[in-house]
């Protein structure tokens, strides 16, 4: 059994511990009901938006100038994998390059690349594969703007040429106990079913052209940076789970040490007596 300044060592080293993943548990609930609230007011819009992009590139299917709707063969991938800077949010990192990994098995033969956000993704994921670009920077001011930029990227990658699909990989946000792991095809748009081409009618003003040259650069900008919202509210999420029970795991073990202290405390008191009551009765004698 470890001497009493130990066990005294060990229970100040685990408070320590303790008041820290407790102050970032309460900051990553502060920062998760704002990012929560801005991904739940931007979704409804985003998805609506997705509807009419797909509907409008059924209607200008065979037309010239949908070039962000052309179907390739596939030979080469680009990936963006969405992770985080930091760490200690669980399984959170580790679920996204796991996904990457089985896309990298998905497409055996082909030529796949990636786009990493967030540094976490990016060093493991570079170990392996071929990173083409990183974006570390986007999270610490996560704005339409910036990500538009990014967005804008990809698009013209895509237009070049120089990859036939890009997809996405992310958490997705439920509510902060739980992120749904999401592969989401950013290029070529993805058209609607075919039973529901039938059912599309839509007047257009100015013109399609108009419609090809703003909404469909504006409806993929907005589909990032919802993937971005969705996977910065995750990793909040996520911290705040791990950090809960880690802050949970250490008071359950400094309850442990402080017992198993009490009780050396009190096997060394008594015997501390029993020598001062044997050499008492030593002197009698």
């Amino acid at each position: 059994m470890a001497n009493l300044k130990e066990i005294r060592n060990r229970i100040t080293s685990v408070s320590s511990t303790m008041q820290i993943t407790s102050a970032m548990k309460m900051v990553s609930a502060a920062k998760l009901k704002k990012a929560q609230d801005a991904i739940t007011a931007m979704r409804p819009y985003a998805e609506k938006l997705t509807e009419l992009l797909q509907n409008v590139s059924a209607s200008l299917e065979g037309e010239n100038g949908s070039k962000y709707s052309d179907q390739r063969p596939v030979n080469k991938v680009l990936v963006v994998a969405i992770t985080s800077n930091r760490g200690l949010s669980g399984a959170f990192n580790s679920n996204i390059v796991k996904q990457t990994r089985n896309l990298v098995g998905l497409y055996a033969g082909k030529q796949v690349d990636f786009v990493t956000i967030g540094k976490k993704g990016n060093d493991i994921i570079r170990k392996t594969n071929t990173v083409i670009n990183n974006n570390n920077t986007v999270f610490d001011d996560l704005t339409f703007h910036n990500v538009a930029a990014i967005a804008e990227e990809l698009m013209q990658l895509f237009v070049e040429g120089q990859y036939d699909k890009i997809e996405l990989v992310y958490n997705q946000f439920k509510n902060a106990a739980t992120q749904i792991i999401i592969t989401e095809q950013f290029l070529p748009i993805v058209p609607i079913e075919s039973e529901s081409k039938s059912q599309v009618d839509y007047l257009f003003e100015p013109s399609k052209e108009r419609i090809i040259e703003e909404l469909i650069p504006l409806s993929l900008k907005t589909q990032l940076y919802k993937a971005l919202r969705d996977s910065f509210a995750s990793e909040h999420g996520a911290r705040m789970t791990a950090m809960h029970k880690a802050t949970d795991n250490a008071t359950e073990l400094r309850n442990q040490l402080k017992l198993t202290y009490n009780k050396a405390r009190q096997a060394a008191i008594t015997n501390e007596i029993l020598e001062i009551v044997g050499g008492a009765e030593a002197l009698k004698s």
